[in-house]
């Protein structure tokens, strides 16, 4: 595994994130194409309207260059590149239809199911083609156990949406998504290097470098926000890399600070629905935190810190350290 290549793809990707931002931060503006809050969201983000938004074109720009530049071309490539651009374009469509329209909800829900089950599906017909293993390791132990076709498939599919909604969820504050992807990034690039996998490695470092350099004008007090286009396309970009990587399981650990966030809105959706009364003051949980009198930055380290751990604990049960 070429180590340089690795930290030369990070640099690259870093640096063309930090000359791009500050060229379309000021085109958002004048097109106007600024954050819509919704109402019922903590009061103190009001002050955050207007705010540019679809910044994660950002990250899709820097990531695709540096990626097509440094990635070696097979099955394994294609099926990054469909699950970061194909998310990222959903994502897209997401964003556009809540600025150009006004509406605050972008995308209905059933469209934009739609199209990540579209992009899940191609992704699906690559591994196919390339007779990817079928078969799920237990992370901490030798032990693997063979779902078959008619099984696994099903499973990635839905993997690629629960990983991709997840990912969404966690982006409310400025610099969150940003710093817990780049962790969960560096993780994978580590992981995808023990399994000789450059390609992979080389889109981890990628979306390193590209997430690393948008938190340069996403932290708090954010310049710019990704809106769906960079948290639909991150989320593509790690559920690809967790398969081609035959990490399945392991995101639970790695990307635990996602599903933290996502089971935070299930289990309040539930708990309203069935006994009328809310679990936490707001959801996703960052929301609670933010309510509960915490500063919006005190949230993020927090729970950029617990995302570190949690990445640690990820490379450990893999026998990464």
């Amino acid at each position: 595994m070429d180590y340089g290549l690795i930290l030369l793809t990070i640099g690259v990707s870093f640096i063309l994130a930090v000359i791009s931002a500050p060229l379309l931060i000021p085109l958002l503006r004048r097109m106007k194409f600024g954050q819509q809050i919704r109402v019922e969201g903590p009061q103190s983000h009001q002050k955050k309207a207007g705010t540019p938004t679809m910044g994660g074109v950002v990250i899709i720009l820097a990531f695709t260059i540096t990626y097509l530049k440094f990635s070696v071309v097979n099955t394994d490539f294609y099926v990054l590149l469909v699950a970061t651009l194909g998310f990222g374009l959903v994502g897209f469509l997401d964003d556009y239809i809540k600025i150009v329209f006004k509406r605050s909800l972008g995308l209905t829900p059933k469209q934009k199911l739609f199209g990540q089950l579209l992009f899940a599906g191609i992704i699906t017909a690559l591994l196919i083609s390339e007779g990817h293993s079928t078969a799920i390791g237990i992370p901490g132990t030798d032990f693997a156990f063979d779902l078959g076709p008619w099984f696994y498939y099903p499973f990635i599919i839905l993997m690629m949406l629960a990983i991709s909604n997840a990912v969404n969820f966690t982006d409310g504050l400025d610099g969150l998504l940003s710093g817990v992807s780049g962790i969960a990034f560096g993780a994978y690039a580590i992981i995808a290097m023990q399994a000789t996998s450059m390609v992979a490695a080389v889109c981890a470092a990628a979306m390193i470098g590209a997430v690393i350099g948008f938190l340069v004008f996403n932290a708090h007090p954010a310049k710019v926000f990704m809106g769906d286009t960079g948290s639909l396309g991150i989320g593509g970009a790690i559920a690809g890399i967790a398969i081609v990587t035959k990490s399945e399981l392991l995101f639970l650990v790695i990307g635990g600070v996602f599903v933290i966030e996502m089971l935070s809105v299930v289990l309040q959706v539930i708990s309203f629905k069935t006994r009328g009364k809310r679990i936490f003051k707001m959801s996703p949980i960052h929301h609670h935190f933010e309510l509960s009198g915490w500063s919006e930055w005190r949230v993020v380290t927090t729970f950029w810190a617990v995302g570190l751990v949690l990445a640690v604990v990820g490379l450990y049960l893999n026998k990464g350290l």
